[in-house]
């Protein structure tokens, strides 16, 4: 029996999400403090969307303004990236991954602000369902991943900034385009806070100059090549066959991915506790319950089309559309 269109699209989807979930295994394995590490993986990206004439085209398209504004979306995207590889690097995958669940409750906050939209009082309560998670997950890490925990938090936080304004100058540009703006733009802010991150952030420190060895440098490209644009290309196919619920959900699974990973790959299962685990099922037993009210109340067509495919492009998060 064939299979149809939408089934192959989640197919795809999934198959994306569970490389996105590598991401923090990869991050994990790669010797390289969080900056040089995030600068590499930006800076080979940009540098394989540079060859496709399609960014070029776009690039030329697009005012000035929209471009710094996408620029700047950019470096809220290489803290975000900074941040979270810097929560690996403190805590482990497991730790950063359950951190950036909590995404969707910043978003929450932050969306009716940008978007200029009332607050709705599903998302508060999103908000207060996630507590008791998070004390979970803080009470069930050894006291030297706490700090992981923060900074994990702050990498969420970004994720909802730069996702809702990404969600927001979304039908102005071409993907491809806006991810190789948004990197680039990232790519040189980092450039620029190299010199005082040892001041700043010294555990994040490291010098951009030195190239990565063999077994670094082969574990970036995976990163950049196979984690990043392999699963953005894909995507974007995925997403013209499925709704935003369907998409939501299947992403709302990369944090389960991740830390199964963690276990099989890292066997990081020996440095938390079972309180750690029964946090991240209370925080994302609500990540996943809020879509689907959301669904229920707005009573959204199944098939709906999905109109931010370029937010795939720029994070380990993917908070779409409601």
């Amino acid at each position: 029996m064939p299979m149809t269109d939408r089934t192959c699209a989640q197919l795809q989807i999934h198959f994306c999400v569970l490389l996105w979930g590598f991401t923090a295994i990869l991050g994990k394995l790669i010797s390289l403090p969080a900056l040089p590490l995030v600068w590499w993986r930006m800076l080979l990206v940009v540098a394989a969307l540079a060859l496709v004439p399609r960014v070029w085209r776009g690039l030329r398209a697009l005012p000035p303004r929209l471009v710094l504004a996408y620029a700047g979306i950019g470096v809220v995207v290489a803290l975000h990236w900074l941040t979270f590889y810097g929560a690996i690097k403190l805590a482990n995958a497991s730790v950063a991954a359950t951190c950036i669940a909590l995404a969707p409750v910043f978003t929450a906050v932050i969306e009716p602000w940008v978007a200029k939209r009332p607050f709705r009082p599903r998302e508060l309560a999103l908000g207060v369902a996630v507590l008791p998670g998070v004390a979970l997950v803080v009470g069930g890490v050894p006291d030297g991943m706490r700090l992981g925990v923060a900074v994990g938090a702050l990498s969420a936080l970004l994720v909802a900034i730069f996702g809702s304004y990404n969600k927001r100058l979304v039908e102005h540009a071409d993907p491809l385009t806006v991810t190789a703006i948004e990197l680039g733009a990232g790519t040189l802010a980092l450039t620029a806070l190299a010199p005082l991150m040892p001041l700043l952030l010294p555990a994040f420190a490291g010098d951009l100059l030195v190239v990565p060895g063999l077994h670094d440098g082969a574990l970036l490209l995976v990163l950049a090549l196979g984690c990043t644009l392999l699963p953005f290309a894909l995507s974007l196919v995925a997403l013209r066959h499925l709704s935003a619920y369907t998409v939501q959900l299947a992403t709302n699974l990369e944090p389960v991915y991740a830390i199964i990973l963690a276990a099989l790959l890292l066997g990081e299962q020996h440095e938390l506790t079972p309180l750690f685990y029964l946090g991240v099922a209370v925080i994302l037993g609500a990540v996943f319950l809020d879509p689907l009210l959301a669904r229920r109340r707005s009573g959204a067509a199944p098939d709906a089309e999905v109109q931010h495919p370029e937010m795939l492009g720029t994070s380990e998060a993917k908070q779409l559309v409601d």
